[in-house]
Formats: structure tokens, sequence, C-alpha cells
């Protein structure tokens, strides 16, 4: 039991950490920056001192949420990436950057209008782009996307995306689901590969 004590006791702290950005993600999209850390600390069910502990400034808990999203991001794109099935996994790309899109814009936008030189946001930006843009040309030469596919076009949907952080909450992600499903349509090559209802089904 004693050397179970310390791995449960980070299991708790882990756990504390992970909902703490969880509620703070959800409020800065919902609220902008300016959301109290005690009502930060009342969504995530934690106490003041906890949350401190953890994030002993506001702006430290705006950095960690912030670093999370573009994990997040990050592995979706590295995963859809190393599918062997191009089209599949830039299908996948899409639907995912769009749900995440639409969940957490509202965040996106509030971190960057207080921190608009962030250049870890520009770093991660160009590095993604790129690994995206490699995907797309297996695609196309694997028959499944549109030839005169342009990077600009993707960039244009998410841009498009953008409002569905406007959507009620409880319908945002099955919207986001809809818009991408079209999306991904639009840039299939006539006659070949299959829509994400497709594959769903």
């Amino acid at each position: 039991m004693a050397e179970q004590l310390p791995h449960l006791l980070r299991s708790d702290a882990q756990d504390n950490r992970d909902r703490v950005l969880d509620a703070a993600r959800a409020l800065f999209s919902e609220r902008g920056l300016d959301v109290p850390m005690r009502v930060i600390a009342r969504e995530a069910g934690v106490g003041p001192a906890t949350l401190y502990r953890r994030f002993p400034t506001k702006q430290t808990l705006v950095d960690e949420a912030f670093i999370d999203e573009l994990a997040t991001c990050r592995r979706i794109v590295e995963e859809s990436c190393a599918d062997p099935d191009p089209w599949r996994g830039f299908a996948s790309a899409i639907e995912r950057l769009c749900v995440l899109n639409a969940r957490n814009q509202g965040f996106v936008n509030a971190f960057m209008s207080a921190n608009p030189e962030a250049e870890m946001f520009t770093e991660h930006r160009v590095s993604l782009q790129r690994q995206l843009a490699h995907l797309a040309q297996r695609a196309k030469r694997a028959g499944a996307l549109r030839r005169d596919f342009v990077m600009d076009d993707l960039v244009l949907v998410l841009l498009a995306g953008r409002g569905l952080s406007s959507v009620l909450p409880s319908s945002r992600e099955a919207r986001a689901l809809r818009f991408a499903e079209l999306a991904i349509d639009a840039f299939r090559e006539r006659g070949e590969g299959i829509s994400v209802g497709q594959r769903r089904r």
C-alpha cells in the first residue's frame, strides 16, 4: 500500500490538472480570458488552493491551456499523416480539426488577441501546414483528392468553420461534423474515395 500511495497521489494531481485545464478552455471559449480564477476552480470541482498550487498565476493557466490546445492539434495532424491511406488520413484531419476549431475557437481568438505576437502559434501553424500539404500530395497521387486542391482551400474551410463557435455548445460538435462532411465531399475527386458519412457506416 505504501508503494501505491505516491502513484495514487500523482494520478490525483494529474486528474485535477486535467479538470482545471478542461474547465479553463471551456470558460475562456465562452467568456474570454477575464474569467476569475475562483470561477474556473468551481467549474473544475477543485479548491482555490489546489488551483493556485498548480497554476500560481492566471497567465500560467492561460499559457498552459493554450500549449495543451496546440499539442492536441499537432497530435491530430501527426496521426492523420501516419495513416497509410492518405485520403482517409486527409479526411480524418479535416473532420477532427473542424471539431477542435468549433469547440475552442473562442479561446484561441481570445488568446491571440491578448498575445498577438505569440511565436509558438506561428511556428505551430507553419509546421502543421507543411505536414498537411505533404499528406494532400499523397492523396492526390492516390487519385482521391481533387487535382486543383491547394492548401489555401483547407485554410478557407477552417476559417469558415470558426462561425460554428457561435452555435450552442450542445449541438456544436454535430454541426462541426456535418460541416466537415460537406467539405470533405467537396475535396474528393469525383468517383474516388468515400465521404465521412460513408466511412462511419
